[in-house]
């Protein structure tokens, strides 16, 4: 893509608010535009991001039988008062009135629209089990909204609920579901532990949380050293170096970003909103759930902060806006600037790439490239007639001078 045609406003100055260090890089880099406390607009950048995100998020439920749908962002009341949670859930519940002065809310989460979908339609065991998931818009009225993505009071998620005929299928489904969470977190090349957690709001038998382990994180997780164990510290109040309570290994400490929450949802919902179904005996039996959440916006502002050099983007290969990022010096008619289209061209049919076509200064493209913070930088000046060419490796942090055939046998990852 042409960069003249890509809108990307980056900052030279950070707004003093900007405190972590992925808030810093996504408003300087020009990936995100803040509106107001907590709610951000996603510029071109940060959204070819969260695409990514997203669709690696699809590829792997889509994998284990999942069906993508989109429900309301708007919610009615009554929804809510059939399952106990309108004057339960909070102040956080952003609740707004018609014009007929009938309540709704914006979703926070989407257990009760689900449920009503699904008693409607789901009558039979030979019906289930059913795994049905949204990527939306979700909103929540954060006290203190901060840390850029981290807590914001609107924001991208994916939610997933399974309905089953019994305990044990709701089990098989939930492991499926925690696997396919592990291999998107391990694409996203992300370093993060499974704790044990509170089901709050949401409810249920159990839960478990996908923490990002990193310095801000809001959370403090209690983890051995030598096993799988982990756990957050409100449920386990371990001192660091006590004795894991597998009994392998000792206690460490540990912040961490919630990403993802996995539960066990049993009869919450499907009793008081009367999703039922009846079983091989002719038997009514409320339907049993499980649900399961990422936070997609979260999740780009936690890559961010396990990968980055000198407060510049280092994204892993899988969710980088573009693989590569070119840079003529020369001006649109000089002979350098043509060489840099031709390599544009070919490296395009496999790869993308930005262009930067704009008539700035070689200044004002290094400045702005290096707030950008593609992995893969090709700069082409005046050498580039003697058939050298500049590339730069900002993750192995290299600079190289190849021929244009070199250039050509490159495996851009």
């Amino acid at each position: 893509m042409k960069q003249s045609l890509l809108f990307v406003p980056t900052l030279r100055e950070v707004p003093k608010d900007a405190e972590a260090i992925s808030h810093k890089i996504l408003l300087k880099g020009g990936y995100i535009k803040q509106i107001a406390a907590g709610i951000y607009t996603y510029l071109p950048l940060g959204y070819r991001v969260i695409k990514k995100i997203e669709n690696i998020v699809r590829e792997e439920l889509d994998k284990i039988g999942c069906s993508e749908l989109l429900m309301p962002a708007l919610s009615p009341k009554d929804l809510w008062v059939e399952s106990g949670r309108w004057d339960a859930y909070g102040k956080e519940m952003m609740r707004i009135k018609d014009r007929h002065d009938r309540e709704f809310c914006l979703g926070p989460t989407h257990e009760e629209v689900i449920t009503s979908i699904v008693r409607n339609h789901v009558t039979s065991y030979k019906q289930l089990p059913l795994a049905l998931y949204q990527i939306q818009t979700k909103y929540r009225d954060e006290y203190r909204p901060r840390f850029g993505l981290m807590r914001g009071r609107e924001f991208i998620m994916k939610d997933l609920y399974t309905f089953h005929t019994s305990e044990e299928d709701l089990d098989v489904w939930y492991q499926k579901v925690r696997e396919a969470y592990k291999k998107i977190l391990d694409r996203l090349d992300l370093k993060y532990r499974i704790v044990r957690a509170d089901s709050g709001a949401i409810g249920g038998s159990s839960s478990e949380e996908f923490m990002i382990l990193c310095d801000i994180g809001e959370d403090t997780i209690v983890y051995s050293d030598e096993s799988d164990f982990a756990s957050n510290i409100e449920l386990y109040n371990l001192p660091e170096g006590a004795p894991s309570p597998d009994g392998i290994g000792k206690i460490k400490h540990a912040k961490g970003i919630e990403a993802g929450h996995i539960f066990k949802l049993g009869t919450k919902y499907s009793v008081p909103m009367k999703a039922m179904f009846i079983d091989k005996d002719q038997k009514q039996k409320p339907i049993v759930m499980g649900c399961y959440g990422i936070g997609i916006s979260r999740l780009l502002m936690a890559i961010l902060e396990q990968h980055y050099q000198n407060e510049v983007a280092i994204w892993p290969k899988e969710v980088v806006p573009f693989k590569i990022h070119i840079i003529p010096l020369g001006n649109v008619d000089s002979e350098e600037y043509k060489i840099a289209y031709d390599l544009y061209e070919k490296l395009n049919e496999k790869y993308e790439v930005l262009f930067d076509d704009r008539p700035e200064r070689p200044g004002v493209k290094f400045n702005d490239a290096d707030l950008i913070g593609i992995n893969h930088r090709i700069i082409i000046g005046k050498k580039a007639l003697e058939g050298v060419i500049e590339y730069k490796n900002l993750k192995k942090n290299e600079t190289l001078e190849l021929d244009l055939k070199q250039i050509l046998t490159i495996e851009f990852e």
